[in-house]
């Protein structure tokens, strides 16, 4: 049991202090025992962490950003962008010398300091000097049951005072950094790797996807993800295709839809990355084809295993309907239908992300009158094939003339309908076995708007 009462720089620990003054919470045995059971403590930089650790340092500006891990005696540091230590007995300290046990004393919760030397919590801290804190943030890595494994923090030089919107992508960050380690646990303790599979990847892709779209005043939204069937294969088949929908700055919106090479893991990987960038750097640049070039030199720097299509567009809602610019890098077309049911290519071709260092990418204006739909889509909604070993006379491929066939027959419907009614088109000509992953997006302005 912890000793009750006030705590080190005047924070209030839930669970009490040790007799060294420090949170009780990090002695406690079933927290340890979560700790243990990552298998990361004394373990060398891996890439995922790496990556995840970068975007935090590159999105919040900072200098420096950890993934650590807390036991009842010190913070073992997997990843330490900013510092120079490369044998494992320089990627540590004793925990009274860092900030993470804040988090595991406050059960999870955030903790932000603007100023370290002026902040009564903070300013008497051991470190402060040492390692040359001006400013520090970070968030928990929590394992499935809630215990506080460590932290994902940032670290200034100098005092700033943190913007919401860093501190937003950095909780998302140490989400994912959780989520990795939570993947690896389940492929750990999986003795068959192929019997996880299939739960694996769906729990994988719904975390790479928006569990709803967000709302947008006056339009209407709907999205499908299918996933190519996997009969057949083996190993952990997580597709790369992605949507997002979410609000930029002011009376703007940004959607985006991608496709990243190939299946697994690392396509994964590359998925959650891109998806964070284009939410952390929308705000900053109204051109999509500027959204995507920043994409592609994060993706460049932070050597992304794979390249990836995406299509992005930026919009606000207008008095006439809706107002937007769209860039395609490496992407299909967007498809427009128009009230009076005519369907046209929105679009120009563009450079595909992750490749090359120089890009190609062009914004084309666009508005959409009350009626009028846009569809995002990746090539599995045009490179349908039939079963393998479906007799000749089965229907060919369904290409792109046959999707613009199918979205002009679904002329009146609202968002949602149209997008069951394709996901439906496309399972009844693949007869139910889809050879590649599909993810529709569309946004329809009401006829009454």
């Amino acid at each position: 049991m912890g000793v009750a009462g006030p705590v080190v720089s005047g924070v209030h620990f839930a669970g009490g202090v040790r007799p060294d003054g420090l949170p009780a919470a990090l002695s406690d045995s079933v927290r340890l025992a979560a700790v243990a059971a990552t298998r990361l403590l004394d373990t060398g930089p891996e890439e995922a962490f790496e990556d995840l650790a970068t975007l935090a340092a590159r999105v919040t500006g900072s200098g420096r950003a950890f993934v650590t891990l807390v036991d009842a005696d010190r913070s073992f540091w997997k990843t330490c962008i900013g510092v120079d230590a490369e044998e494992l007995s320089d990627r540590q300290n004793a925990v009274r010398e860092s900030f993470c046990y804040f988090l595991v004393g406050l059960d999870g919760e955030s903790f932000i300091v603007d100023d370290a030397a002026a902040d009564p919590r903070t300013r008497d801290h051991p470190s402060l000097t040492p390692m040359r804190i001006g400013a520090w943030a970070g968030y928990p890595l929590l394992s499935p049951e809630g215990q506080v494994l460590g932290s994902l923090c940032v670290i200034d030089d100098k005092p700033r005072t943190w913007a919401p919107g860093d501190l937003t992508t950095l909780a998302t960050l140490a989400r994912s950094v959780s989520a990795e380690i939570h993947l690896r646990q389940s492929l750990e303790s999986s003795r068959q790797a192929h019997r996880v599979s299939a739960d694996l990847a769906h729990s994988l892709q719904q975390g790479l996807l928006p569990p709803t779209l967000r709302p947008v005043p006056g339009l209407e939204t709907a999205a499908s993800y299918l996933p190519a069937s996997t009969s057949g294969r083996a190993g952990v088949e997580v597709g790369g295709d992605f949507y997002d929908l979410f609000h930029t700055h002011g009376h703007y919106y940004g959607a985006v839809l991608g496709d990243v090479c190939g299946k697994g893991v690392a396509a994964a990987q590359v998925t959650s990355m891109a998806r964070y960038t284009v939410r952390a750097d929308a705000g900053q640049t109204p051109s999509p084809a500027a959204l995507l070039d920043r994409l592609n030199t994060a993706m460049l720097e932070q050597r992304a295993p794979r390249f990836l299509t995406a299509v992005y567009t930026a919009f606000r809602i207008t008095r006439a309907g809706l107002s937007g610019r769209i860039a395609l890098g490496g992407h299909l077309p967007a498809l427009v239908r128009r009230v009076d049911g005519r369907i046209q290519q929105l679009g120009t071709p563009g450079t595909l992300l992750g490749v090359l260092p120089t890009t190609q990418l062009t914004d084309v204006r666009y508005r959409l009158a009350p009626g009028d739909l846009l569809l995002l889509y990746t090539d599995g909604a045009c490179e349908g094939r039939p079963r393998p070993g479906t007799p000749a006379a089965a229907p060919p491929t369904f290409g792109e003339v046959e999707l613009a066939a199918a979205l002009a027959a679904t002329t009146g419907l609202d968002a949602a309908a149209t997008v069951k009614e394709l996901a439906a088109v496309l399972s009844d000509h693949h007869g139910g076995w889809a050879s590649d992953d599909t993810a529709l997006l569309a946004l329809r302005v009401p006829p009454s708007a």
